[in-house]
């Protein structure tokens, strides 16, 4: 996608041939920087502190941190800890231990001297694949925004989206987002409710960001607006991305996301969730066992903007002394999620639905 008419990728390898670059999504939308990551620790670093996030986006780091980790040292050992290291960064997103066991069935049994070069290909090959996949997920979900843009004749499709789920959480493209520029590139009219999504304003500072970059026409929302947009139709279907999806079709998305689906279904919305397939979780059958991530309080006690005079600081917005929690995702039940839009098309959102486009995970 493009910033100020020039293409980016959110992760890149340097021309070195080995360090990786980062969009520092902490410093947007004030501020386009980009930071070096040179080791191990740098992409762990980078993972939990959010510079980059997104599901998607958070296995491609990690992928490239193992990489630069076997640059030091190249044993079982030390391919080991680096996959513990970067596993322990964040619980949540199920892309990340998918991206650790690729990059240790493409080392593991490598002789030495070739692991390095081993692991930077993989790490190569999971951004591209990741490219391509949402790339296909925009193709897949761009018929459900044109169904809504013929039955309105024209007039813009209204959709609601929570958090970010754009190419800044991905290599490229987007996941929940992807569709929408799809059909903005191909003339359809198209309006995004941006929810602000707190605690970390994800929505109000990522997604507003990359749809005003790419001139996607949006509205950025306080979060609890959802629901009034839905009873007063002006919201024509929901699309929202995830960090992990169970077996069964329970999806766990950044906290808020259950209330959406919740008044969704209330008001006779669509809600369609977008995901590749790496972000499905095999191994649960539900979402009653998924690892809810607990933050920072200070990402709810206080709040980060610019200032008159142009200066970025943070500032107390609660009562000092007031505790507070942060609950960083929440689980939606299948039953609440119309479809889901993936790589392989869009299907039903349960079991059945999963199985028919991903049999060969259904039947081990």
């Amino acid at each position: 996608m493009n910033i100020d008419g020039k293409p980016y990728r959110t992760i890149w390898l340097n021309e070195d041939g080995w360090s990786v670059e980062i969009i520092d999504q902490t410093r947007l939308p004030f501020v386009f920087a980009t930071v070096t990551l040179r080791t191990l620790e740098d992409a762990a670093r980078a993972i939990s502190t959010m510079q980059v996030r997104g599901a998607p986006l958070i296995g491609a780091t990690a992928a490239y941190g193992v990489a630069l980790a076997l640059r030091d040292d190249v044993s079982d050992e030390a391919l080991d800890r680096a996959c513990n290291i970067l596993a322990a960064t964040r619980p949540t997103a199920v892309n990340l231990r998918w991206a650790l066991e690729e990059m240790q069935k493409a080392i593991r049994n490598q002789p030495h001297d070739k692991r390095v070069a081993a692991a930077y290909a993989r790490a190569s090959a999971i951004c591209d694949e990741d490219v391509e996949t949402c790339r296909k997920i925009g193709e897949h979900g761009l018929g459900l925004i044109l169904a809504h843009a013929e039955k309105k004749g024209g007039a813009p499709v209204n959709i609601l989206t929570h958090c970010n789920a754009g190419w800044l959480a991905t290599v490229d493209w987007g996941t929940a987002l992807a569709p929408i520029y799809r059909a903005h590139d191909q003339g359809i009219k198209v309006h995004v409710w941006v929810d602000e999504t707190r605690p970390r304003n994800q929505g109000a500072s990522l997604t507003a960001f990359e749809l005003g970059a790419h001139g996607v026409p949006h509205t950025v929302v306080a979060d609890n607006t959802g629901g009034h947009l839905m009873q007063k139709k002006l919201v024509d279907l929901c699309i929202v991305g995830t960090d992990r999806v169970t077996a069964n079709g329970d999806v766990a998305n950044k906290i808020g996301t259950y209330l959406k689906a919740l008044a969704a279904r209330d008001n006779g919305v669509q809600l369609f969730v977008a995901l590749p397939h790496s972000t499905i979780d095999w191994s649960l059958d539900d979402g009653s066992a998924i690892p809810i991530e607990e933050r920072d309080p200070e990402e709810v006690t206080h709040i980060t903007g610019k200032l008159p005079d142009g200066s970025i600081a943070a500032v107390l917005i609660t009562p000092e002394g007031s505790p507070a929690a942060n609950y960083g995702f929440d689980v939606t039940p299948a039953r609440l999620v119309t479809g889901f839009i993936t790589e392989r098309g869009v299907t039903p959102g349960s079991r059945e639905g999963l199985a028919v486009l991903f049999p060969e995970y259904t039947r081990r």
